[in-house]
């Protein structure tokens, strides 16, 4: 199965496209993992330059990078897209490439969470400045404000405020809800309550592929 992964912020898509991606036994393909994979090559170093500066990379270099991680053969039997596409000309790149791969998308998870759970979630995170992350009701330290790893303080990260998050979703939505329509319109799109336990989720995920196979 070829599928598409979407969520908001804080709506556990990529924890869910890792379970997804061990169940299927499918790659789990991010866009950090294209990227990481190309560092090195001449795409990726150019890549690099734009991210250095704190820009996109552009669509352009990013597609030719989708085309040479979908060739690869480890994806022949399926993948699962994790973060790409994002808007439409990226949606209709991707087509042509699986086209000229003879593929195609078989079905699009969109994983629903409403903004005040969303909020919940990320607003309860706090790191490490040694990488460690923590969430105060689902995975909270053993002591208050003190990092388990390294014992350095925990800190709010200035995107994990109430008021930036709210923006972020703004975005996300405004960016994401055309892609939505698009893919609904496809036929191939399916909306999974995001709440509830991950593994609950994940299953719900499940039972759609699964569907979406047997059609």
């Amino acid at each position: 199965m070829n599928v598409i992964l979407l969520g908001p912020p804080g709506s556990g898509k990529g924890t869910q496209a890792q379970l997804l991606s061990k169940r299927l036994e499918s790659p789990h393909i991010s866009t950090g993992d294209i990227l990481r994979r190309a560092v090195g090559t001449e795409l990726g170093d150019h890549a690099a330059e734009y991210m250095n500066r704190g820009e996109l990379v552009p669509d352009a270099i990013l597609i030719e990078m989708i085309r040479d991680r979908l060739s690869q053969p480890d994806t022949a039997c399926g993948f699962i897209l994790d973060g790409y596409p994002r808007t439409i000309p990226q949606a209709d790149a991707l087509a042509s490439i699986l086209s000229g791969l003879d593929r195609e998308i078989e079905i699009v998870i969109n994983i629903e969470v409403p903004d005040t759970d969303l909020i919940t979630r990320l607003s309860a995170r706090r790191v490490c400045t040694c990488g460690a992350t923590y969430h105060l009701t689902f995975n909270p330290p053993q002591e208050e404000g003190v990092c388990d790893r390294c014992g350095g303080a925990l800190y709010h990260r200035d995107d994990d405020q109430e008021e930036s998050i709210r923006n972020r979703l703004l975005v996300y939505k405004k960016q994401t809800q055309p892609l939505i329509d698009y893919y609904a319109n496809l036929g191939v799109l399916a909306t999974i309550d995001g709440r509830g336990g991950i593994e609950q989720i994940a299953e719900g995920i499940y039972e759609a592929v699964a569907a979406a196979s047997a059609r």
